[in-house]
């Protein structure tokens, strides 16, 4: 047992390790508080497109979509980061988080809102209409606002999925959480840096699995 704690429970690392995984920790919150909005600002705008009748738009963003959902993110983050020097553009490692997440993300923000925007009864747009709204007032001022309110658990619960996959920013060497961890790791030869970066994505993201929680179980409730 004691060779447990000193492992992966080792106060005296942590007091060593604390100022870097301190570090990466602002960092993984800078990158979400990035990619986040990057990613339902792209959402929402192919959540609009959607709406489109006319199929030679409809049909590329299907496709678009498809292809960004279907590509695994780490992969899509290799391919921009190591792949676009070759062809004349250099990109940082952040930059290279914030397009990736945007491309990543923004496809499944918009299929959240998308299914948001089709959960809302057409006749609301009618009378919107017939209130002298035009169709762009009447999605922002009628629609959306229902929209975003039935599915803001999904909203919520997919937000979560993109603050935990930010810590695949350490392969392209972005100094997030996990990466720092890991460095940590490296020099004392001692898991206990991994465990407080678990503890910490805890502490950050419990909250709102609880706001998730409450907020499922009153659309529940709303329902019967």
């Amino acid at each position: 047992m004691q060779d447990f704690i000193e492992a992966f429970f080792n106060f005296g690392i942590l007091a060593e390790a604390w100022p870097i995984l301190l570090d990466g920790l602002l960092q993984t919150l800078l990158i979400s508080a990035l990619v986040v909005p990057l990613g339902i600002l792209g959402g929402l705008i192919l959540a609009l497109l959607s709406t489109a009748k006319t199929r030679w738009i409809r049909w590329p963003l299907m496709a678009w979509v498809d292809v960004f959902r279907s590509l695994p993110p780490l992969v899509l983050l290799v391919f921009i980061y190591a792949g676009l020097p070759f062809a004349g553009f250099e990109v940082s490692a952040f930059t290279a988080v914030a397009i990736g997440f945007f491309l990543n993300t923004g496809a499944y923000y918009g299929e959240i809102m998308r299914a948001g925007i089709q959960s809302v009864p057409a006749g609301q747009m009618e009378a919107a209409r017939s209130l002298g709204l035009s169709r762009a007032q009447g999605m922002r001022l009628v629609v959306l606002p229902q929209a975003f309110r039935n599915v803001l658990p999904d909203l919520i619960s997919n937000t979560l999925e993109v603050v935990k996959l930010t810590s695949i920013a350490a392969v392209v060497a972005l100094p997030e959480l996990l990466f720092q961890a890991r460095q940590a790791q490296s020099v004392t030869f001692n898991a206990t840096p991994i465990m407080a970066a678990a503890v910490a994505y805890f502490i950050l993201l419990w909250p709102v699995v609880r706001l998730l929680s409450k907020l499922e179980n009153r659309q529940l409730a709303r329902r019967t």
